[in-house]
């Protein structure tokens, strides 16, 4: 096991891949005369062939071949799906793979770690969740549902390796982990959905426990996005669990007509303008919404705290960062799930 773990976790099966796809490393510094510009690293260790090894820390440029595309840099970060598998990269500790061999297409942030991947586990919970539940509500053909679940969550898993993020052993393991949750969870959707939608309790626990969680992260010896990024997914999930509960005792439920499970309507020219207008509005209200609640509730913190509103830094410390998040995202999640669906139930784009 041991052999099998370090053998998924070693850069240069990344690296291998994004050979495979045409993206190689560039060297920065000027090459020898007579040398190739790229095929060698300034202690001679060459790094576009298929043997390429050790953690050298040369400045290095890379080139993607399908798309031009230009960066320099030496290290990064992925978006968040889960909060608690944020947690769980914190807990663990295990580093992204290194850089050469490895390129690095994104450099958000150098300070986070690697295992579990959270976009391998979001695609394969969020495609598969919604093939499991598509079948009470709509008719397909389950095989065609399928393919497309793993066809989908396996270019997400392959994005990132493509771009440097991730070792193998990162994307398996999202997987893997994900893959257990739903099998365990599975028998329960519907009675959490029922709690959620009808308990009184409900927008309280959704409230209060995400916001505890939010506050309990665990705590770093240096300042990490995971925690941001963490409350901003647990406020998403906080408001739209309480407009889904809110629609649900409103008796706004904007459920389809005729019974369950209806035909998957036609794709005409009319659906595809409604689809577009609902992207528009929801696009335009969410960010709004955003833009003004960031704003508001950053001004209300700093003042409560007495800090000066050019401390850019001051965004970072526990008591300004989780609060602000927090009730940003979940008014974006009140307004995503209550007043943007009776916008477009009120304009005719259901």
């Amino acid at each position: 096991m041991r052999g099998l773990w370090d053998f998924l976790q070693d850069p240069e099966l990344v690296a291998r891949f994004q050979r495979r796809c045409g993206l190689f490393l560039v060297v920065g510094a000027p090459h020898a005369p007579g040398k190739e510009k790229g095929t060698a690293v300034p202690n001679g260790t060459r790094i576009n062939g298929e043997t390429t090894r050790g953690h050298l820390k040369a400045r290095l440029n890379h080139q993607d071949r399908n798309c031009n595309y230009k960066h320099t840099g030496n290290g990064g970060a992925a978006d968040r799906s889960r909060p608690q598998y944020e947690v769980m990269k914190d807990l663990l500790k295990l580093p992204r793979p290194v850089s050469p061999p490895v390129v690095k297409l994104e450099t958000r942030v150098d300070a986070e770690y690697g295992l579990p991947s959270t976009h391998a586990m979001a695609a394969t919970a969020i495609f598969f969740t919604l093939l499991l539940s598509a079948p009470a509500r709509v008719q397909f053909p389950f095989e065609v549902g399928l393919l497309i679940a793993t066809t989908l969550s396996t270019l997400v898993c392959l994005s990132r390796l493509y771009t440097g993020m991730h070792s193998v052993l990162d994307v398996v393991c999202g997987v893997l982990i994900s893959a257990v949750l739903i099998l365990v969870t599975f028998p329960y959707w519907e009675a959490f959905d029922r709690f959620q939608l009808t308990s009184r309790i409900s927008p309280f626990v959704a409230l209060s426990l995400l916001l505890f969680l939010s506050y309990t992260y665990p705590e770093l010896d240096h300042y990490s996005t995971t925690r941001g990024d963490t409350t901003t997914i647990l406020g998403v999930c906080a408001g739209c669990s309480v407009g889904y509960w809110v629609n649900e005792q409103l008796g706004r439920t904007f459920e389809p007509e005729g019974t369950l499970p209806v035909p998957v309507p036609p794709m005409t020219a009319p659906a595809v303008g409604r689809g577009a207008c609902r992207f528009l509005l929801g696009v335009v209200a969410l960010v709004g919404t955003r833009q003004i609640m960031k704003r508001l509730s950053l001004q209300i913190l700093y003042l409560w705290y007495k800090v000066p509103k050019s401390d850019d830094n001051a965004r970072r410390r526990k008591e300004i960062e989780v609060p602000s998040k927090f009730t940003t995202y979940t008014v974006v999640g009140l307004v995503n799930s209550i007043l943007v669906n009776r916008a477009f139930f009120l304009l005719g784009l259901l």
